[in-house]
């Protein structure tokens, strides 16, 4: 059971209360470019599990298991604690790029019940192509978000409730942008999740 791969899967876990004390402090500027390297290292050791899991024949149930719930866990935790200290904050819309961070949230519990209930009937859903390009998307959005903050520190300064941008921002926009991108393919691979879900629910 403890091979490298899942030792690798099982260190996502163990590291991602660091990776919260380093986000904890908005303004702390050394703690996000910490967070950043850590969050590198992280995304990719998620590579180097599955790849090694695969070329040494080292495939177990509990690394089928903990790998999704590691990079749920990572990203779950990122997002909110982003969200919390301010990340997921812009000029002129304010938090509304919190709804894409809860779009996609809401689909990792719901995709989550969905595999387990099919799992249960032995019915398996294969990862698209497009679900990959949303993880991909997924993963740039908040490591920009995480550089963002260690180049520029917070997004906006507030000021009686209203964003005020700050100049230089490049990198924080990148992040949104892509942030929307990955809510947007979530909402479109949830469906096909949820579609085939539909069809063994009689």
């Amino acid at each position: 059971m403890l091979n490298l791969p899942n030792i690798l899967t099982l260190s996502r876990i163990v590291t991602i209360p660091l990776l919260v004390a380093l986000l904890w402090w908005p303004n702390w500027a050394f703690g996000y470019l910490l967070a950043f390297a850590l969050y590198c290292l992280m995304g990719i050791t998620d590579y180097f599990d599955g790849y090694l899991a695969r070329a040494s024949g080292a495939v177990s149930r509990l690394g089928v298991f903990l790998d999704p719930i590691a990079d749920k866990i990572m990203v779950a935790t990122v997002i909110l604690v982003l969200t919390g200290q301010g990340y997921l904050r812009g000029p002129y819309v304010g938090d509304i790029h919190v709804i894409a961070g809860l779009i996609i949230l809401v689909r990792e519990i719901a995709v989550s019940g969905l595999r387990e209930f099919l799992g249960g009937i032995q019915v398996s859903v294969p990862v698209s192509r497009l679900a990959k390009w949303k993880t991909t998307f997924q993963l740039v959005a908040l490591g920009a978000l995480i550089l963002g903050g260690a180049v520029n520190g917070p997004p906006c300064e507030l000021r009686l409730e209203t964003c005020v941008p700050r100049p230089d921002q490049g990198i924080h926009l990148i992040g949104l942008s892509a942030l929307w991108a990955a809510a947007i393919l979530t909402l479109v691979t949830g469906w096909d999740y949820l579609r085939v879900g539909l069809k063994h629910m009689d």
